[in-house]
């Protein structure tokens, strides 16, 4: 099965020879192999680069295991750059396999020589334009830069968006929402034909990639069993405010395990460095300043999120909007949680203040929207209730509700746009209208 991966593709394109390391990044199992050595090897075969040209290693398979070694994998890659006069394209597929070892120039224990130095050091090799995957435990999202200081462009790969999906969905595209808010975008589903083989493989994800890097990184982490209640607890709050001390008070009350809203916290951040879940902060729009808590938890993948509650809770108004966030953050958005505050007075002249929520707050440079996430809006009061936050923002900027319903996109007496949620993950521009 071909899956282009175009935006990704073009992002390599666009930084390709730039003089700085490409690294992709991105969860486990999401494309990123696939990416470099498939898509962007063919792009450089069919212009003009030659085979010679490009040199290849995937540190995962046992036949380069040598190369885990940062003085051979340095080594080799400079006895294949033997022409000048070319450019060579250097792809080192998981990097983080690279051991680090004692320099043995230097009669000093903390001397030490890893990967960094490697990439470092070819870099410097002006005919050379290198290329880097890493995931794992050693090569997670927040030391990239920090790794590679202002040298390094970070390419962040996602599962497979709905669009991604869609175009190679074997089978009536009718069913085709259904498989991806059920089962996700990781590649391999596609490949997959039986629930069961589905569920087998997403579940497994967890258990023997995902939970393991996680702990192999952070030895600290002595109960792996409260990582997965955390995990659970998570997922069943999709779409639901929540912060480190609620979390800590449900372990309380529903595990009677006392576990410091500190630690949580600080688990909640490993997933976020494994690519698992993503953290959206609150807004307030009026008073146009962040609120430290209560904060909104989706996962990178819902077919991962439903695997990992075997398939219950299948509610489809919280899974389509943890996908709409996903896609908005692919196509590069910051997006944030709204909050608006209503005042107003009751029937008895009681002053009363209502918290309205706007599922998202979505910014790129000078541009911004509010989105609403709905089933529905096939009546009046369903309509009332969805836009009441958006008609309370006190700007211009574009207001849209993302409606589960295949309809024409339309605009009420107050601007704002309703349009479906496969129209809306099907063309960028939707976003615009």
């Amino acid at each position: 099965m071909e899956l282009a991966r175009k935006q990704y593709l073009d992002e390599l394109i666009k930084k390709k020879d730039n003089g700085r390391v490409k690294i992709i990044t991105g969860i486990r199992r999401c494309g990123k192999s696939y990416l470099l050595f498939e898509i962007y090897t063919r792009y450089l075969l069919n212009n003009g680069v030659n085979e010679d040209q490009i040199i290849g290693l995937a540190l995962d398979e046992l036949p380069n295991a040598r190369y885990r070694n940062p003085m051979e994998l340095d080594r080799y890659v400079r006895s294949r750059i033997t022409d000048k006069t070319k450019r060579y394209y250097v792809l080192i597929d998981e990097i983080q396999f690279v051991s680090e070892i004692q320099n043995p120039y230097i009669d000093d224990p903390a001397a030490k020589l890893t990967f960094i130095d490697v990439v470092l050091g070819l870099m410097k090799i002006k005919n050379a334009d290198i290329y880097v995957t890493g995931s794992n435990s050693r090569m997670l999202s927040s030391d990239i830069l920090t790794q590679f200081r202002d040298r390094g462009d970070e390419i962040r790969v996602f599962p497979l968006s709905y669009a991604e999906f869609y175009a190679p969905y074997e089978g009536d595209k009718r069913h085709a929402w259904r498989d991806y808010y059920t089962y996700g975008g990781m590649p391999v589903v596609l490949s997959l034909d039986t629930h069961e083989e589905k569920s087998k493989y997403l579940r497994e994800l967890f258990t023997k990639t995902y939970l393991k890097d996680v702990v192999e990184r952070h030895t600290i982490i002595n109960d792996t069993e409260v990582l997965g209640d955390l995990l659970n607890i998570v997922s069943s709050a999709i779409g639901s405010f929540t912060n480190p001390a609620k979390l800590s008070n449900t372990f309380a009350s529903e595990k009677q395990i006392k576990i410091a809203s500190a630690t949580i916290e600080r688990y909640l951040d490993y997933f976020i460095d494994a690519f698992l879940l993503q953290k959206a902060e609150r807004y307030d729009v009026k008073r146009k300043k962040y609120m430290k808590t209560p904060q909104k938890y989706y996962f990178t993948d819902v077919g991962l999120r439903n695997a990992r509650i075997g398939f219950r809770q299948q509610e489809e108004t919280h899974i389509m909007e943890n996908v709409l966030y996903n896609d908005l953050k692919r196509r590069g958005f910051d997006v944030d949680v709204g909050m608006v505050e209503y005042n107003y007075m009751d029937d008895e002249g009681k002053k009363i203040r209502k918290n309205l929520e706007v599922d998202f707050v979505v910014n790129r440079g000078n541009q911004r929207c509010y989105i609403q996430s709905a089933l529905t809006v096939a009546d009046s009061k369903k309509k009332e209730q969805e836009t009441e936050s958006l008609r309370r923002i006190p700007d211009s900027f574009r207001k849209l509700v993302v409606v589960r319903d295949d309809i024409n996109p339309w605009r009420d007496e107050n601007g704002i746009l309703f349009v479906g949620v496969e129209q809306f993950l099907l063309d960028e521009s939707a976003i615009d209208m």
